[in-house]
């Protein structure tokens, strides 16, 4: 999917009306798809899609990629709660809501559920902003049953920061160079180290495993 956008970055459309009317609505599908099932690169895609639109003569065009991935991840999101809201609140329980903890450690729940109880809703804007940061709180929202239209003000807030932090990386790979495929693979890059970057500070954290047993002190 990434080698895709690079591709498509160097051997653009031959026309900007083109280019944007295959790119915007595969943006957004793609953003949704990703907000619904959490293995796409959103991030990437949307810093990506502001390269693109940096180096385009159209004015509105990054205005307009801004608009399609925060309303793209805000409808993935909505949807994703609605569907693990319904179960919670069934007889039957919450198939949605049990692949969603599946996906959570209990440790980071536990954290999540301590800053939901702390500070209500405006704990769903840091979720989007910290990488694999949304999942947990959506976790600790459903296990306190907040409501939907609760979630949805606090959403539109998240889902507006997160889509201007991943333009900006775009923009600034995309200033960076005069090529939109070298920028692609700069905000890539980027965004998929912000990605790990939580992962390899636990790494560094966690304690040496003590060594025991005949022969060792």
């Amino acid at each position: 999917m990434i080698g895709f956008l690079a591709s498509a970055a160097a051997n653009p459309p031959p026309s900007e009306g083109a280019q944007q009317a295959i790119g915007y609505p595969t943006l957004f599908l793609l953003v949704v798809l990703g907000s619904l099932v959490p293995v796409v690169p959103t991030g990437a895609l949307v810093s990506s899609a502001a390269v693109v639109a940096f180096h385009q003569t159209e004015p509105v065009a990054l205005a307009v990629v801004f608009g399609v991935a925060a309303l793209a991840a805000f409808l993935g999101d909505v949807a994703l709660y609605w569907l693990g809201l319904r179960g919670v609140r069934s007889r039957g329980g919450s198939r949605v809501l049990r692949r969603l903890q599946e996906r959570v450690d209990a440790g980071t729940l536990d954290r999540s559920q301590r800053q939901l109880e702390e500070h209500g809703a405006a704990v769903l804007v840091l979720s989007r902003l910290v990488p694999a940061g949304r999942l947990p709180v959506m976790v600790a929202c459903l296990l306190a049953e907040m409501p939907l239209r609760r979630f949805v003000r606090g959403d539109i807030v998240a889902c507006l920061a997160w889509a201007a932090s991943y333009q900006l990386i775009g923009i600034l790979g995309g200033s960076l160079f005069p090529e939109p495929w070298q920028g692609v693979a700069l905000a890539v890059g980027l965004t998929f180290a912000i990605a790990a970057g939580p992962g390899v500070v636990r790494r560094l954290r966690r304690p040496p495993q003590e060594v025991s047993g005949p022969g060792h002190s």
